[in-house]
């Protein structure tokens, strides 16, 4: 049985966060939960609801922690690809700058004002989108990015800016590039898509592994790895790294945790 630490979890209302909080609270840890929609399984003094680009919400919701998980973001891109005019906007300016941009980098400066030891960044499997439609797989933490859209881009910036915490001021930072655990209103979309079972990453697989993430007791300066549950048909990710650095397996396969 791990140390019990107090650790903090932004985005935690959402699917992952929930996961992730369920885990770390049952194993002992005291969860501070930061989203804009109250936390499931949090009391009320430590379900903090704010956006975290808020002036001072990150410096208070963090105070006291050993560990920063950061999911918060704008989960995906808004006309993209473009329509035509007038119908091309995107959400870049308004939504992903500001939550997917800002937002990581006010996670690091708390990190690096309050000397928080680690953080724990999410990032995504569509920073390598290129290579998964190419079937240059598995995808290795060395593999360079191939974005797919503009909110694949915001994480490779989330990634970089990572790296240079970790190098500029001895942060440990794991970026972390998720597998898919569908949302509400994601399931039409989830099963028309031939490569999703085998990039699927359930619930209970994911709340195991962000545990692992702060129970470990050293973690390299920097490091990308890879979270998903077990393929089905062919491996597109290597999670080699995640098994040694974390000593993490994933259990499950799609469609087990799924609730569908």
């Amino acid at each position: 049985m791990s140390t019990p630490q107090r650790i903090l979890v932004t985005g935690s209302a959402g699917r992952i966060g929930r996961a992730a909080v369920a885990e770390l609270t049952a194993r002992g840890h005291k969860v501070v939960g930061l989203d804009i929609h109250p936390t499931p399984g949090l009391p009320p003094d430590r379900s903090r609801v704010a956006s975290l680009t808020g002036p001072g919400v990150l410096e208070a919701a963090a105070a006291g922690v050993s560990a920063i998980i950061h999911l918060a973001a704008t989960p995906d891109d808004a006309q993209y690809p473009r329509g035509a005019a007038p119908d091309d906007g995107d959400n870049f300016l308004t939504d992903l700058v500001p939550n997917n941009i800002i937002g990581p980098y006010q996670i690091m400066e708390t990190a690096r004002r309050l000397r928080i030891p680690r953080v724990v960044l999410a990032s995504t499997g569509q920073v390598i989108d290129g290579h998964l439609k190419d079937q240059n797989v598995p995808v290795t933490p060395d593999t360079p990015p191939r974005p797919r859209y503009l909110y694949a881009c915001t994480k490779v910036f989330l990634e970089a800016l990572g790296q240079v915490y970790a190098k500029e001021h001895g942060i440990e930072v794991l970026a972390v590039r998720l597998g898919w655990c569908p949302r509400a209103g994601q399931e039409d979309e989830f099963r028309r898509t031939e490569i999703g079972p085998d990039v699927y990453l359930s619930p209970g697989d994911a709340g195991r592994f962000f545990a692992a993430t702060v129970e470990v007791p050293k973690l390299p300066p920097f490091a990308v790895v890879y979270a998903t549950s077990r393929h089905v048909r062919t491996r597109q990710y290597d999670l080699t790294s995640s098994r040694e650095l974390l000593g993490w397996e994933p259990r499950e396969q799609w469609p087990e945790g799924s609730g569908w």
